[in-house]
């Protein structure tokens, strides 16, 4: 190929925001340099991202549970603080990958101007929104596993299966940071996430079988409900804990990846077209 017509394609890439995604090893140095910043600060911020888990849990699942004894699931009794901590560390993962995506992203994209400073090096955005991306995901899958010690060390489940549920919320945490970089990148403030949480995360919070079967639904909210990605995320992780296989695992697994891939590609869009103009 010529130097004129190489030229040529990569200005239509640039002009076209939903090209491919352009991705390389080159994300690895700015996912270090959060690692180097986040330290500074590591034990604070794992304290705020499992004391309100926990709390939730302590407070409904050893509280409401006792009043509440056990749940009827799959024609199973299942006791009540396996079946919230099972739905509660899925919430977990999603708000801890969500806040980072948000808040944190936006911070060094928007007010400190970092992105633009890491750009200003041989770094594309698309290597910066992808380390952005996994940033997020690592910070859950940190978050959900002192979780996860906790959970273990009161005995709620021993199911050697939980070694599965750590990859697993890894692609949970995965997913939320894709979908909460989409509106990192239509964002003028912090004050827009305000309708990210309160029409979308808090209603699938409630819908998705995290404080109770998703069968106590009427019939029209259930078909909605079901295909919730917080919804998929439980379906995989609560048969783990209850120590068998989810049903389907293919078909969640494959739901979760559609909603990251399809997400990640518009937030990278919306990013693109973000920093053009």
């Amino acid at each position: 190929m010529k130097k004129g017509e190489r030229g040529l394609i990569m200005s239509q890439i640039q002009n076209n925001i939903w090209a491919a995604p352009r991705l390389s090893m080159r994300w690895w140095p700015v996912f270090q340099r959060n690692w180097l910043v986040w330290k500074k600060l590591a034990i604070p911020s794992l304290v705020g991202n499992i004391a309100e888990p926990l709390m939730w849990l302590v407070a409904f699942g050893y509280g409401l549970g006792a009043l509440v004894g056990h749940i009827e699931l799959g024609g199973e009794k299942v006791p009540y603080i396996l079946f919230l901590a099972s739905g509660s560390i899925c919430m977990s993962a999603m708000n801890a990958a969500t806040f980072e995506a948000l808040y944190s992203a936006f911070s060094r994209m928007h007010v400190q101007k970092t992105w633009d400073g890491i750009m200003n090096a041989p770094v594309r955005l698309d290597d910066v929104v992808l380390a952005e991306m996994l940033w997020a995901a690592f910070k859950a899958l940190f978050s959900v596993t002192a979780i996860l010690v906790v959970m273990l060390a009161l005995g709620i489940s021993h199911s050697w299966k939980l070694l599965v549920v750590w990859p697993v919320l890894l692609g949970v945490g995965i997913t939320f940071s894709c979908m909460a970089l989409i509106f990192n990148a239509l964002a003028k403030g912090y004050d827009f996430f305000t309708y990210y949480f309160t029409l979308f995360l808090t209603p699938m919070m409630f819908l998705s079988g995290i404080f109770f079967p998703r069968e106590q639904l009427p019939a029209f909210v259930r078909v909605i409900a079901d295909w919730l990605p917080l919804s998929v995320a439980v379906d995989l992780v609560r048969p783990m804990f209850m120590d068998r296989w989810p049903d389907e695992p293919v078909r969640l697994v494959g739901v979760l990846a559609i909603f990251a891939g399809v997400s990640f590609w518009i937030a990278l869009a919306l990013t693109r077209k973000r920093f053009r103009h």
